[in-house]
């Protein structure tokens, strides 16, 4: 066993097997339905029962006091490896996400997610929001785990009105603001499933920027000057601060739905509804006294809110002071619904089973990792050790002011240890993964995960929702790394925008030896739009456009791995054309 693995061991007790190599229910055990609410960008400190005197979140506040709320609870810094450990229970660096973009997000095949577990054991499984561990199958997360999905697989989108969204890997038009649009089809899947047990993942993808919310919420927080301000307040953009706000109070009123769903069906007593975070707050807002926000590896970036309700089972006003984290979650789920399993790989995680009932058990410290490229900081019961070997007592030092690791050398060397060890296993290696087509009937391969050449260049910084543009000479290519699992006919259909001065455009695209070509013959020029809707600048975050697809003809492909090339070899306008994506369509 690895150094590092047979410390985590003795600082969690993991157990990393039990009876049963295929998950089965325990003959006497309920099945209790499963509802996980996963916020997106929202800091510890944006929600009124943490004390935060500019936002009012009653339905948020009334679930942690129905159930058990945590006063330590930690996830990653970034959204896509919060998302890795809670589907796994393995510190993300474990699992093959090494990023939030360009295929870094994707989660290693070999790895098995708790909707996998659900599944297994006769669960219902459905996912409603932002996914971000992979797009193309067998990463989607139909592939993962879930009976049914509607969101996106990204990182970011561009634009919450009624946004182009991914409906079990077929492209749809969502209606209406999209957080209130994933909770209507959570709804629905819940309605639908009411008589059978259920997995239901509801991922929205708020408070993330950018950062838009219908008026109903907006105009309360429109000309606030918040009484409650981040430590450092000159930090502070108000207007983001206002728009977050406004974005949480949504969250809260659809987070309310939920609940009297359950309670019109009936289902809210047999029903565990989790409520957490994927990382601290998007902007320099209140926090409680915290050091850092999103990105950073410090308490403010890693410590989120958390709440859990299981009535009868889980008492009111239950407080949790052990810490504990999304690698957490798996574990626990699968102890609350009777779920016996041998774990395909160690975990990390631990059941909280017993503190969230009250069992008297012993529970040995253990050490939370947060890492961000080659930086690491350790958490355990009372101590962070940051990144700098620094050492603060959080029960004392919430503020990360006072390096006490003079006063205290034996507990900084047994962290600095493990994050010796988290360095020599654990940090992000080259990713080489191709992306994979042919693993389902399409496949869809958007600019985010493809290479401009040449002019062209990308509508903004942000990879996740762009496409590509400024394609004006035939020596401009786009190109995307990929492996074709199956052979076959496949279609190459371009979603594009063209002017109609560059009507007439040849673009051909080649994969494996194999080429087609068509002329683009019709005009199509969208305005592009998404900021009008911004209440807060969005910074890198991409327009949309409303691209329109278009079939290039047919290839006859081999099994194999190659680089599928978008080119242009006539252009007799003035460019060539825009991308949003090309998707491969097995015949």
């Amino acid at each position: 066993m690895p150094r590092l693995l047979m410390l985590l061991s003795l600082l969690t007790s993991v157990s990393t097997t039990t009876c049963l190599v295929t998950p089965t229910l325990a003959a006497d055990a309920s099945r209790p339905n499963v509802v996980m609410i996963l916020a997106d960008d929202q800091g510890w400190g944006d929600l009124s029962i943490h004390g935060n005197q500019n936002i009012a979140t009653p339905n948020i506040d009334q679930l942690a006091k129905d159930g058990a709320r945590f006063d330590w609870f930690y996830v990653c810094h970034l959204c896509a490896p919060t998302r890795a450990e809670m589907l796994t229970g393995r510190f993300y660096g474990r699992t093959g996400v090494r990023g939030v973009s360009t295929g870094q997000e994707r989660l290693n095949l070999d790895e098995k997610t708790i909707a996998q577990y659900f599944k297994e054991a006769g669960y219902a499984t459905g996912a409603f929001g932002k996914w971000h561990n992979g797009m193309q199958f067998p990463y989607h997360p139909n592939a993962r785990g879930f009976d049914e999905y509607y969101g996106f697989c990204s990182g970011h989108w561009g634009h919450y009105f009624s946004p182009e969204l991914d409906h079990n890997n077929t492209l749809v038009r969502c209606e209406g603001y999209i957080t209130d649009d994933l909770t209507n089809h959570a709804i629905e899947f819940i309605a639908a499933n009411q008589d059978k047990p259920f997995f239901c993942y509801v991922p929205y993808c708020t408070p993330h920027s950018p950062m838009q919310v219908p008026d109903q919420y907006y105009d309360k927080f429109a000309n606030m000057d918040p009484s409650m301000k981040n430590r450092d307040p000159e930090k502070e953009q108000v207007g983001m601060t206002r728009a977050a706000l406004a974005m949480c109070e949504n969250v809260d009123w659809n987070v309310g739905r939920i609940l009297k769903t359950l309670d019109d069906l009936d289902l809210a007593k047999n029903t565990i509804v989790i409520y957490f975070s994927d990382n601290g707050p998007n902007s320099w807002r209140w926090n409680g006294d915290m050091k850092g926000r999103k990105g950073s590896i410090d308490e403010g970036g890693t410590r989120v809110p958390c709440f859990i309700r299981y009535p009868g089972t889980i008492k009111p006003e239950t407080q949790i002071s052990e810490i504990a984290g999304a690698v957490d979650f798996l574990p626990t789920l699968l102890d609350f619904a009777g779920i016996e399993t041998t774990y395909p790989q160690p975990i990390d995680g631990r059941s909280l089973k017993p503190l969230l009932t009250g069992k008297e058990v012993a529970w040995p410290d253990r050490a939370l990792i947060a890492s961000r490229n080659h930086q690491i900081s350790v958490r355990n019961q009372a101590y962070r050790l940051d990144n700098d070997g620094k050492l603060y007592n959080i029960l004392e030092d919430i503020g990360q002011r006072h390096d006490v690791s003079q006063q205290h050398p034996d507990v900084a060397q047994e962290l600095k240890q493990i994050a010796q060890q988290y360095r020599t296993e654990m940090l992000p290696k080259d990713d080489h993964r191709p992306f994979t087509v042919g693993y389902s009937a399409s496949t869809p391969l958007p600019a985010r995960d493809g290479v401009a050449h040449g002019e062209i260049k990308r509508s903004a910084p942000a990879p996740n929702c762009s496409y590509f543009t400024d394609w004006k000479t035939t020596e401009g290519t786009i190109t995307w790394d990929v492996e074709v699992g199956e052979p076959g006919t496949y279609e190459a259909i371009v979603y594009y925008t063209c002017p109609t001065e560059n009507v007439g455009v040849e673009i051909q695209a080649e994969l494996l030896g194999q080429k087609t070509a068509a002329t683009i013959n019709q005009a199509h020029d969208p305005a592009a739009y998404g900021p009008e809707r911004d209440r807060f600048h969005r910074g890198a975050e991409s327009p949309v456009k409303d691209f329109k697809p278009f079939s290039l003809g047919t290839l006859e492909l081999p099994q194999g791995h190659g680089t599928l090339t978008l080119s242009a070899p006539k252009i007799p306008g003035g460019g060539a054309i825009e991308v949003r994506y090309v998707w491969l369509n097995r015949q």
